[in-house]
């Protein structure tokens, strides 16, 4: 990892944007049905500076950036979400080989479902090696962070991901989908206190999200749409 990415950070301003540093590269993606799975397909990068500010409140005409329209729409942003670790959080569910802990966050990204059935179907039932690893791929895959794998002898097994963030589109639901962040990327909130850094999360960008500052699937409630037009 390069010493940018070592400093790589997501700051919830007050009432604003979400300001980004560290040159972290950023993206927009598709959520894409392939038979009974779902996976994410690459639209383009987009070129950005290496500080740049991402709308939250969901009403940005220079998407996916901020452009101060949050002061008109009066956002306000509050921060709803537990700061509890995620194993504070999470229920385990036990499984033939392995188990899964599950902390109940949603964006409704839909890679938790595979060929063979859902990842709580697959872990509860399922004994061969090949379902064992479509678990693990649609674990590893939840933007949200909520799903992980942990084996017999406790040892969890999580994706290592490199530093990015992606602006998701969800055309088979027509609306737009959160801000998923991957790699070890530290999340400041608004009053100075670091959430606790995962290898993946997913953050609101329609600014109607109950779980504030995280993804809560509100935009496909809504019907968001909210299209890059760099």
């Amino acid at each position: 990892m390069n010493d940018s990415h070592k400093k790589a950070k997501i700051k919830i301003v007050s009432k604003g944007p979400y300001k980004v540093t560290g040159n972290i590269p950023l993206y927009e993606k598709t959520i894409t049905r392939k038979g009974n799975t779902y996976e994410l397909t690459e639209n383009r990068a987009i070129p950005h500076d290496e500080e740049y500010c991402l709308c939250r409140c969901g009403v940005s005409k220079k998407v996916p950036f901020c452009d101060g329209s949050h002061m008109k729409a009066k956002f306000t942003g509050s921060e709803t979400a537990s700061r509890e670790s995620y194993r504070q959080r999470a229920t385990q569910v036990k499984g033939k080989t392995v188990d899964l802990l599950d902390d109940h966050r949603c964006a409704y990204a839909r890679f938790c479902h595979q060929e063979h059935g859902t990842v709580w179907d697959l872990v509860e039932k399922a004994d061969q090696p090949e379902l064992i690893q479509e678990a693990i791929q649609g674990s590893n895959e939840c933007p949200t962070g909520r799903l992980t794998i942990v084996q017999k002898n406790g040892e969890w097994i999580e994706p290592d991901f490199k530093p990015s963030i992606e602006i998701v589109q969800d055309p088979e639901m027509r609306v737009s989908a959160g801000i998923f962040v991957k790699g070890a990327i530290s999340l400041e909130g608004a009053d100075g206190q670091l959430y606790e850094t995962t290898s993946r999360t997913a953050l609101c960008r329609c600014g109607k999200s109950k779980n504030t500052p995280f993804c809560d699937a509100n935009h496909v409630r809504i019907k968001f749409t909210n299209r890059i037009k760099l």
